[in-house]
């Protein structure tokens, strides 16, 4: 809207989403953090929705959020890689949604259909659930923060300013099927806590069996060369 542009943001389950021009569509309806206790949820935002609007909407385009997190288990982070998951195991199921979002996204047949593979969003909104605003909200509220994970676990973390700058520009010009977002580069636990507690002075333990977790670093190639992005 700062932007000047004409916004259309439907509640759930809105009669107006199969009755008129959605103009371009950009598919953030989703269940994150919580997928693990709300599989039916999940199901139905990131995969039955999608297919009902690609089948039966009217749009311009349409681009569906999906998320980085399914690279966990592939050889490498380009947008042409192999996914691999397991259906019974409780973690793949979130990645399983989203591949299957995209993939319907991609066999649909409809004319500009995108996808975008998001890393770890961060804003500036302190209620958020995110693994960041929880190191906060313990260091602040407790003085403890408790690490469940190693501290050289790491991941990609992109601020929710250059989403909302590219995810528009995307969606009107990409002229790819699939773009990753992220930052391009990882940051360990250890250098997302050394302000928080240095700021707090918060104590730090980290459980005994801690694993440590490394997600593949996002490729941004893709997005580098079409849009200039950084």
């Amino acid at each position: 809207r700062a932007e000047g542009r004409t916004v259309f943001a439907p509640t759930r389950g809105a009669p107006e989403l199969f009755a008129t021009d959605l103009g371009h569509v950009i598919y953030a309806a989703g269940v994150t953090a919580d997928f693990r206790t709300r599989p039916f949820d999940t199901l139905r935002a990131n995969t039955s929705l999608v297919a009902e609007l690609l089948e039966k909407a009217v749009f311009e385009s349409f681009l569906y959020l999906s998320s980085a997190r399914i690279y966990r288990h592939a050889e490498h982070s380009g947008e042409e890689a192999a996914i691999f998951v397991r259906s019974g195991d409780g973690e793949d199921f979130y990645d399983l949604t989203k591949l299957t979002g995209e993939a319907i996204c991609h066999a649909s047949g409809r004319k500009q259909v995108r996808v975008v593979r998001l890393s770890n969003v961060v804003g500036t909104d302190f209620r958020s659930q995110n693994f960041l605003f929880d190191l906060i909200r313990c260091a602040c509220d407790t003085g403890q923060v408790k690490l469940r994970s190693a501290l050289d676990s790491a991941k990609d973390y992109v601020l929710l300013q250059d989403i909302l700058s590219l995810l528009p520009k995307i969606a009107i010009a990409g002229t790819q099927a699939c773009y990753n977002l992220g930052s391009g580069q990882n940051l360990t636990h250890a250098e997302l806590l050394e302000p928080i507690l240095a700021a707090t002075g918060a104590k730090l333990s980290i459980n005994e069996s801690a694993p440590r977790i490394i997600a593949p670093p996002i490729d941004i190639g893709r997005l580098r060369d079409e849009f200039g992005y950084q």
